[in-house]
């Protein structure tokens, strides 16, 4: 038996025996089946930007004002999840609360990530770092693919979840590129959630300042 960390339930794991038998790694379960229909897989048409459910195929609201700043350089951005009550209520406890072993129903909700050279998940900053005691993304991420760092954050005030729409907006620039010899290809910036685009971008805008000859897009869990 396996205790949900979400609703501290008792649960059977099921076993998947074709898995077992490709000897494909199995995810250890965190969370009941019950938990996990809470949470809701987008479906239909979806934004071509950011993967935003949209009524009409092309760009959503949002990626249409980034076109209006980037052209047509936009950001590819993969999500698997709609952000939903449940989505809300788990990333409060992950990230305001600093409930690090959350960070395993995170993992389980990702069931595939896109093929990229680079992965380089979106840092805290040093207050964030401080406060909670752990990297969130990074925390996430780091026992799914291989990460490489390439950005700092800088200290900037709210967290972008504490702000409303306007204020992400307007937020100014914070991250910087580090500097690594042969970097080339494919760079995925993973985060948790994508909400206007606004951190998303400028992490790219960032690195496109050292790695121009990359091709940089996104995944989030999220949007």
């Amino acid at each position: 038996m396996s205790k949900c960390l979400l609703c501290n339930s008792n649960f059977r794991r099921q076993i998947n025996y074709e898995k077992l038998l490709s000897f494909t790694k199995i995810k250890e379960k965190y969370t009941c089946n019950f938990c996990l229909e809470n949470f809701a897989k987008k479906s239909g048409k979806l934004c071509r930007g950011c993967s935003k459910e949209v009524k009409k195929e092309g760009l959503c609201s949002d990626c249409l004002q980034w076109q209006k700043i980037y052209g047509n350089n936009l950001l590819d951005n993969k999500s698997l999840y709609k952000y939903n009550d449940a989505f809300h209520d788990l990333m409060v406890r992950y990230k305001r609360y600093g409930d690090y072993i959350l960070c395993h129903v995170l993992v389980e909700l990702i069931d595939n990530l896109p093929v990229a050279d680079y992965y380089v998940p979106v840092p805290s900053s040093p207050s964030h770092l401080e406060r909670r005691g752990f990297d969130t993304i990074r925390s996430i991420y780091q026992n799914l693919v291989p990460l490489t760092n390439l950005l700092i954050k800088n200290d900037n005030g709210k967290a972008q979840g504490e702000k409303n729409r306007n204020e992400r907006l307007l937020t100014k620039q914070t991250f910087l590129a580090i500097k690594k010899e042969n970097i080339n290809g494919k760079i995925l910036l993973l985060d948790d959630i994508y909400t206007t685009g606004r951190t998303l971008y400028h992490a790219r805008d960032a690195l496109l300042e050292v790695y121009s000859n990359c091709e940089i897009n996104s995944f989030t869990i999220s949007r």
